[in-house]
């Protein structure tokens, strides 16, 4: 399909940078995180919008156009707000506020480490962490290359859900009961407290990611 062909706004949409910094598309990002905080304290209160229009003498369409990001709200409407609904001015802007973390590692610089069941030649790298973000959830990705076969492996268990994608060689790879075999391009998804690990090393060297998520309280 030719772009020349499409509508305007279609054109639009498909010829806009996805990582613009404009100073509009930042009002309109706090916009919308202002009104979904304005709609779940709403919500948490059993309130309806007509509720919310006669306590705050705010039409129910200006609501609507707030809690949908629709329109840039005035501090003092966001104070009356925040008076009706007996919540800080402040609390509006949490999730615009909240810090946003990012982790760059580069080729050949994840840290080597020594897991519980490392056998000689198995190499773990962990690629990145982040262990406090406002998901609640802790990640950890690892590179992992197995170089030469070694003796039976000791499985893994802990808590969490873990996902494999192979890169390359091939592996049987154990979960539980069941034995799965992975090639270049397979994925494993699973729950990481049944008893997993490589059970056969049928092709190597092999190379696999396998990125590990557990709540922080774990």
């Amino acid at each position: 399909m030719k772009i020349d062909k499409l509508k305007p706004e279609m054109v639009n949409a498909l010829t806009q940078d996805p990582h613009s910094t404009r100073d509009d598309d930042r009002e309109k990002v706090l916009e919308i995180a202002i009104g979904r905080e304005v709609r779940a304290f709403r919500r948490q209160q059993e309130i309806t919008v007509a509720e919310l229009s006669n306590l705050t003498g705010l039409s129910i369409g200006m609501l609507s156009k707030i809690e949908n990001g629709n329109t840039s709200p005035s501090l003092t409407t966001l104070q009356t707000l925040a008076n009706a609904l007996s919540v800080p001015l402040t609390s509006f802007f949490r999730r615009f506020e909240e810090a946003r973390v990012a982790v760059h590692t580069k080729s050949g610089e994840g840290v080597e480490i020594d897991r519980e069941g490392t056998r000689a030649n198995h190499q773990y790298n962990l690629l990145g962490h982040i262990g406090s973000n406002a998901s609640g959830v802790i990640v950890e990705p690892y590179l992992i290359t197995l170089s030469k076969k070694s003796d039976v492996f000791q499985t893994f268990q802990h808590g969490g859900i873990e996902t494999i994608y192979m890169l390359e060689g091939e592996v049987d790879y154990r979960h539980g009961d069941e034995v799965y075999p992975l090639k270049p391009g397979d994925t494993l998804f699973f729950d990481a407290d049944a008893p997993h690990g490589p059970e056969r090393l049928v092709s190597l060297p092999a190379r696999y990611l396998s990125i590990i998520s557990y709540p922080q309280n774990t």
